[in-house]
């Protein structure tokens, strides 16, 4: 199967869009380095990646935990990906995937 040239967009991503990419999406929506209702969509794979350096700039000033999150970030952080969880269960998405191998 050959592989799509751009980015399809965070609302059209398997698994609801838990994936990598769609992690670095809501991270960057977390950090106002995106607006929320950029999907990213007809992307190329130099701009997501550009976009994950910037999100990993943000994430290293706060030792990459929530936990050390300013209050107004933590609470953003967890309003999207809150709501990006019950999107992702009602498109059918469990968290199976993620944790498949630990039983192995």
């Amino acid at each position: 199967m050959k592989k799509p040239k751009t980015y399809v967009g965070i609302d059209n991503e398997i698994n609801g869009g838990m994936t990598t990419i769609g992690k670095i999406i809501r991270d960057a929506w977390v950090f106002n380095l995106l607006d929320e209702s950029e999907t990213c969509a007809g992307w190329n794979l130099s701009g997501i990646d550009n976009l994950l350096q910037k999100v990993n700039d943000e994430w290293d000033k706060y030792g990459c935990l929530v936990s050390h999150l300013p209050p107004e970030l933590r609470q953003r952080h967890n309003k999207i990906h809150n709501v990006a969880i019950i999107k992702a269960k009602s498109a059918g998405w469990s968290g199976n995937v993620e944790t498949d191998d630990e039983d192995e």
